[in-house]
């Protein structure tokens, strides 16, 4: 429903509705599907100035391309597919892997600092998550990307499957090789 108490219309008609000229349609795509668009590529490049720029860049190729959009099939997969070779080409180009570490600290928060909590046990879980951060960038991008879509978006590993194009088999050996190669990072340092 829509905040009139109208059925929301689907991704097709507002596909057609775009095709047709009309940037309003396309706007409310774009709202529909920004928020998770945003967090999948925040998940893979940790930054949230990079994974807005690179979000944005996804929606901004599918208004270009609107015209070969078919209303038929669903649109955030194809956004993704996009969202997800930005974010890919991004991490291959960038100069410095560490740098991932230092921003990705923005959306592992893992615990908030409670008021009142000992300052050792505030160093301590800082140190956990600089730690788990630079476990999670040091993984190949594939296992990252399963991990980023079931841990922190929730999706199934059936829609996971379909948006990365990948039997569902596929995607379970990657989440458990990425799972492997965490604990064995977080348990080695301790």
């Amino acid at each position: 429903m829509d905040a009139a108490g109208q059925p929301a219309e689907s991704d097709g008609d507002l596909i057609r509705r775009a095709q047709a000229g009309d940037s309003e349609a396309f706007g409310q795509l774009v709202m529909r599907h920004m928020r998770p668009a945003y967090f999948a590529a925040l998940g893979l490049v940790g930054s949230r100035e990079d994974a807005l720029d690179l979000s944005q860049e996804a929606f901004a190729r599918a208004f270009r391309a609107r015209r070969s959009l078919d209303p038929e099939r669903s649109f955030y997969p194809w956004v993704y597919t996009t969202l997800r070779r930005l974010c890919f080409n991004f991490l291959r180009d960038r100069q410095r892997r560490s740098r991932w570490v230092t921003e990705s600290a923005d959306w592992l928060e893992l615990a908030a600092v409670s008021p009142g909590e000992d300052p050792e046990q505030s160093a301590a879980r800082a140190e956990e998550r600089r730690r788990l951060a630079a476990a999670i960038g040091d993984l190949p991008d594939h296992e990252r990307e399963a991990l980023v879509l079931k841990e922190f978006e929730g999706l199934t590993y059936r829609e996971i499957a379909e948006l990365v194009d990948v039997p569902v088999g596929t995607v379970m050996s990657r989440l458990y090789a990425a799972r492997q190669r965490l604990a064995a990072v977080l348990e080695g340092d301790r």
